[in-house]
């Protein structure tokens, strides 16, 4: 049986916390994700970062684990050490993963190994394991919110999605994992060609000209609502954050919608253009450039 170095699976190091090691998870999850990545091996990289992932997202588990590790050499064939499943009785027991889908060598260390009910060691039933799992999310399906059909295992779900919510939230459908227990859905918002988020704001961006920065006017500004009329104040400057309340992700209080302005100079290409910037610059007190 093949050992599975579960910090290489994640890019981590044993010293790593547990808060590095969620955050690389979270990163891999996301890239991986069978809805969303075009890499060829997606779908079996991705079952292979969740499984290191249940085991080392709990310390019991981990600690278990590196003393496993610490033990075997590299290129070696793995096996149980002797009397590990006695020893433990039954493995980890208290892990609520859902063990369909992962390695044999998960199965072999973590699985349920058959203790379902009251057995010979005098067992008492163990509760039903959930299922946990990341769903990766477009910024305007947070938006929105509504159903989404997804697909885990090879089961298939009816997911509702509720209106803004962020990375790292969990959404639970009670009772729907195999044997009973809870799926459990960590969301990651995927990153936006056109805004940025930054809690429930959303960050986004308008190219104006010099005159419109100076004088004022409006610019047509795309939200994840729908387009908006922006009024520009005089005096703008490049970099500018403009504010549309409550036009970012829904909740309570919903976010905001800031429109960052960008400023084009457009380049002369007439000699009244020239003209133009030259008596520009000459009302502003600045010689004009020597021509070329």
């Amino acid at each position: 049986m093949q050992f599975h170095d579960y910090y290489k699976e994640l890019g981590v190091q044993p010293t790593d916390s547990e808060a590095t090691i969620k955050q690389a998870y979270r990163r891999l999850a996301r890239k991986y994700h069978p809805d969303v990545s075009k890499e060829v091996d997606a779908e079996a990289r991705f079952k292979a970062i969740n499984e290191a992932w249940e085991v080392l997202r709990d310390a019991d588990r981990r600690a278990e684990y590196d003393s496993l590790r610490a033990g075997h050499r590299d290129g070696q064939p793995f096996r149980p050490p002797p009397g590990w499943e006695s020893a433990r009785h039954g493995g980890f027991g208290a892990s609520d993963a859902d063990s369909g889908g992962f390695s044999d060598f998960f199965e072999s260390l973590f699985g349920d190994r058959g203790v379902r009910g009251q057995g010979a060691r005098g067992h008492a039933p163990r509760a039903p394991r959930s299922l946990r799992a990341t769903v990766a999310l477009s910024l305007e399906q947070s938006f929105t919110g509504g159903p989404q059909r997804i697909t885990l295992n090879d089961r298939t779900y009816d997911v509702r999605i509720p209106a803004g919510i962020l990375t790292g939230q969990t959404i639970r459908l009670a009772g729907q994992a195999p044997g009973g227990g809870d799926v459990l859905l960590e969301v990651a918002i995927a990153a936006h060609p056109r805004f940025q988020l930054e809690g429930r704001d959303v960050i986004g961006r308008v190219t104006v000209t010099p005159w419109q920065a100076a004088l004022g006017g409006s610019a047509q500004v795309e939200t994840l609502g729908g387009q908006l009329n922006l009024s520009i104040p005089a005096g703008s400057q490049a970099g500018r954050r403009l504010r549309l309340k409550g036009r970012g992700l829904p909740g309570t209080p919903p976010g905001d919608h800031y429109v960052v302005l960008d400023l084009r100079v457009p380049a002369p290409a007439t000699d009244a253009q020239r003209d133009a910037y030259r008596s520009l610059a000459e009302a502003f007190g600045e010689p004009p450039a020597a021509a070329e």
